[in-house]
């Protein structure tokens, strides 16, 4: 692994939510980015690298950003090469009250409605000018 060329990481998990409630693809995301967050502390504190992890709830209202995800200010699909898509969520809609949709990613024509780890340390490793 190349050392890394920032020093801090800083990642934004934005997600929709009424109450204590999210979707099921956020939680999904959420538990995985909380274990790569945890596997970058790991590895990177021993390069001096910071990281820290900021959760943004959204309202009905910004539902559109809702599962997004970004490094030092940067969307993950586009550190990933990768496209958003928003696809239908049962879940949020059930939540909203009314039909609607979440952001999914497709990287290598593989579609990802909730964001695994694997994806998500790539991101930041990219983020923070390493190679993956």
């Amino acid at each position: 692994m190349n050392l890394p060329r920032y020093k801090r990481l800083e990642i934004e998990w934005l997600h929709f939510a009424v109450g204590d409630s999210t979707c099921d693809r956020c939680v999904r995301t959420g538990t995985s980015l909380l274990k790569a967050v945890d596997t970058l502390r790991r590895e990177l504190t021993v390069h001096g690298v910071k990281i820290n992890l900021t959760e943004t709830i959204l309202d009905k209202t910004r539902i559109a950003e809702s599962n997004e995800v970004r490094m030092n200010g940067t969307r993950i699909e586009d550190l990933l090469t990768a496209t958003m898509t928003p696809t239908d969520c049962p879940s949020c809609s059930h939540l909203a009250g009314e039909s609607t949709c979440c952001r999914a990613i497709e990287v290598d024509e593989t579609l990802y409605e909730d964001i695994p780890e694997a994806l998500i340390l790539k991101a930041a490793y990219r983020a923070l000018g390493m190679d993956p």
